[in-house]
């Protein structure tokens, strides 16, 4: 007997659910995850049923007026996962659902792409002949079709060199078939790659390699498979099976992680189960599709990330919940790939930020894909040369599995890694250069060696600011609290945080000034590509950070000209940073070091380690030995010491005490609020009452500071003040502040967001 009142989220953020009756008509197509339109005030609104009851605590209900699209867009798992979001992360259940399901999905405005297809007919040697004679044209159709199952006309057309005339033509002889057919858009481009096997492992990467398959057989206990082999029923799925320990694989760079990965994939896939694997930056997709796909090339991997069409999107994600996709590679969001029958999921870099979303919710997509498997009684693998200290922390204290890839494959030493002191080098060049003369004099000896180099700044622009020696003027952002970053291209200045973009004054814009002496200051990846221009003016440079990525395949394209060779030096951004395996790098130039370093966040330590060892690794990957230049202002720093020993063990030691004595995470975990308006006074105003509220609510072992101004105290015209909570009961606290949250009437004019797990303080 089918329910007769269905439990519905709609599409605006209200953070709960509503029932309506279900029609007699759509009783049997009504079904948990359906998208459907219901009736909401004095519109239609679409919404998402998330559970079916035969009951209802209300007294006379709507009834769904439709169903919207043929199958349910969300499994019972995934609805679960975003129930849980919308707990641990203190935000609507709504917001969960919309992050599951892309734009293009939710919206349905785009379908598949139906275009004409032609097959030819069998046909005789005579009747060939005959064509080949009196319709040349007509002939080199046929010739292309041969020996091919058809091809779409526009295919067609190009190869043969011909016009839709001729084709109709031959469809009117009988000699091709033409039929709509629906054509892929296809984000590969229809690329082919050469197929590579499986590699020789380490004795290192077969024991990494058997845990993952101890995990998956553990996983796969039970647990429903592809509908192309045995399948256990659905309420059977996770069924009395505990969810395996998530595995962190620490591996050195070039120590051969991706080739346990691939190899753990190749074992679930052999067991009736999908992947996804994650990485962190959109840059990095490429590469690592074309080492996925050149290893199975029967199985059909797919890409999900922002930089995809909406009809690639579509397509690509239709494809994967129809179940003609068992491998998913993309960023954050593909956490989300209605994949089929869950198996594994390998998040590649796993300490990286971008994996965090910086708007509701704010969640972190590896602490997600740990859930998700959780949930689903699927294996999780994180790999890192820099595990996060969250991470390393959870596998010392036995809640993850750790295993440990301590050497290069083929024992490849490690770069050799130099520190320059910038303090001295201003001293000895009598002011300060990009290029130190230690970097200058190694960028020669590669060029001439035909090596290549790799040039790292974490900053965009040619300077980081313009001001006035004379009295002293800095351009700074009318609307937020930080100075405009001069881009010499476009000439303009221009705000990194809010977009804001100004001329270049001519003079000091002081009034009681005006010295046409005002100058640029600091550097940024812009700068940095016009010194090595110019002192190597024979070498072919290319800078590659967001300000260049104008086309969507433009990071494939420069890593591409990088790796056969055409690209010397390549400057850039922590685009380049990670990841990335380029055998003719011999040298990696770290041109500013400590830019990270000083900022007020207790992590800063942790990414300038993180960093320098991560582009370190792009050094020495091929039969070369690899040689690092880091410049620093602070070269005696810890962060600093220990990337140089490539030490992670020593540097998580050092840290994790630092950690223990001011209560900061993972020895704790973080909450953080920030209240932000226009009027100064308002918001800290609601800022203080909210503090108050909150220390009514959570418990004496919480630990809260402020409300005090964010570092970055104004954003885009909008005052901002933090209130940040530590507790080691995380679930306890995120229950406390969504009390007060939901009991808290914010002005108009004043907003504020809770960051759960906040990565950054600023």
């Amino acid at each position: 007997m089918s329910a007769a009142i269905a439990k519905v989220v709609v599409d605006l953020a209200l953070d709960r659910e509503f029932d309506y009756r279900i029609p007699a008509h759509l009783a049997e197509v009504v079904h948990i995850g359906s998208r459907v339109a219901v009736p909401f005030g004095r519109r239609t609104a679409q919404g998402y049923v998330v559970g079916l009851s035969d009951t209802s605590a209300y007294g006379a209900l709507k009834e769904i007026g439709d169903v919207v699209g043929k199958k349910p867009l969300l499994g019972d798992k995934m609805l679960e996962l975003t129930r849980w979001m919308g707990k641990y992360y203190c935000c609507p259940v709504e917001l969960a659902v919309k992050c599951a399901l892309p734009e293009v999905v939710r919206k349905a405005k785009i379908s598949w792409k139906e275009r004409q297809f032609v097959k030819a007919k069998k046909i005789s040697n005579e009747e060939f002949a005959k064509l080949l004679k009196k319709a040349k044209k007509q002939a080199k159709v046929l010739q292309v079709l041969h020996g091919s199952d058809g091809m779409f006309v526009s295919k067609l057309i190009e190869r043969a060199g011909t016009d839709a005339s001729t084709i109709k033509r031959l469809a009117a002889k009988g000699y091709v078939e033409i039929s709509d057919r629906t054509e892929e858009r296809d984000p590969f481009g229809g690329e082919v790659f050469l197929p590579t096997e499986p590699l020789p492992l380490t004795a290192e990467q077969q024991t990494a390699l058997d845990q993952c398959k101890v995990a998956i057989d553990g996983a796969a206990s039970g647990v429903s498979r592809r509908s192309d082999l045995p399948v256990a029923t659905g309420s059977d799925r996770g069924k009395n099976t505990p969810s395996p320990k998530p595995i962190l694989i620490h591996g050195v760079t070039g120590s051969g992680k991706t080739e346990v990965y691939l190899q753990a994939i190749e074992h679930a896939l052999h067991q009736g189960r999908d992947s996804i694997v994650l990485v962190p930056e959109i840059s990095l997709t490429p590469q690592t599709v074309e080492r996925f796909r050149a290893r199975f090339p029967q199985q059909e991997v797919t890409v999900l990330h922002s930089h995809l069409s909406e009809g690639e999107r579509h397509d690509q994600w239709h494809k994967i919940r129809d179940g003609h996709s068992h491998i998913v590679i993309g960023a954050r969001s593909a956490v989300f790939a209605p994949v089929q029958a869950l198996g594994l999921i390998v998040v590649d870099e796993e300490h990286e930020t971008t994996y965090k979303q910086d708007e509701a919710p704010r969640y972190n997509a590896r602490d997600v894909a740990v859930m998700r498997c959780k949930l689903e009684g699927a294996a999780v693998v994180l790999g890192s040369a820099t595990p996060s200290l969250e991470s390393f922390y959870n596998a010392r204290r036995g809640r993850y599995a750790l295993a440990t890839l301590s050497h290069r494959v083929d024992h490849k030493k490690m770069p050799l890694m130099r520190i320059v002191d910038m303090r001295q080098e201003a001293i000895r060049a009598k002011g300060l250069y990009v290029l130190s003369r230690r970097l200058r004099d190694a960028i020669q000896a590669r060029l001439e060696k035909n090596e290549q180099v790799i040039l790292f700044l974490n900053r965009r622009g040619y300077a980081t600011h313009l001001f006035c020696p004379k009295c002293g003027y800095v351009a700074n952002c009318p609307n937020c609290s930080t100075t405009l970053t001069y881009h010499r291209k476009a000439e303009q200045l221009s705000c990194h945080l809010c977009g804001h973009v100004a001329a270049v004054p001519k003079m000091c814009p002081n009034p009681a000034c005006r010295d046409p002496a005002i100058r640029y200051s600091g550097m940024g990846t812009e700068k940095v590509e016009a010194a090595i221009q110019k002192a190597f003016p024979k070498a072919r440079v290319q800078r590659m950070d967001s300000d260049m990525m104008t086309r969507k395949t433009l990071y494939r394209e420069i890593l591409g000209a990088f790796r056969i060779g055409k690209i010397d030096i390549l400057v850039g951004t922590q685009m380049i940073a990670k990841g990335l395996h380029f055998p003719n790098v011999t040298l990696v130039g770290i041109i500013y070091a400590d830019m990270a370093l000083h900022m007020p966040d207790f992590r800063a330590g942790e990414r300038t380690f993180q960093l320098l060892v991560q582009v370190a690794g792009r050094a020495g990957r091929g039969d070369v030995e690899g040689e690092v230049i880091v410049q620093s202002f602070t070269p005696y720093h810890g962060a600093v010491q220990y990337a140089r020993q490539h030490d992670y063990l020593g540097f998580y030691e050092q840290e994790i005490e630092f950690r223990e004595q001011l209560r900061y995470p993972p020895i704790t975990r973080m909450l953080c609020i920030t209240v932000r308006g226009r009027s100064e006074d308002k918001a800290k105003f609601v800022a203080e009452v909210l503090a108050r509220d909150l220390k009514k609510q959570v418990t004496p072992d919480v630990l809260m500071g402020g409300p005090t101004p964010a570092p970055l105290a104004r954003i885009q015209n909008q005052y901002r003040f933090q209130i940040i909570l530590r507790s080691e009961q995380i679930m306890r606290l995120t229950e406390a502040v969504g009390r007060v949250a939901s009991s808290t009437k914010l002005p108009d004019d004043v907003n504020m967001t809770i960051d759960v797990d906040p990565i950054s303080l600023l």
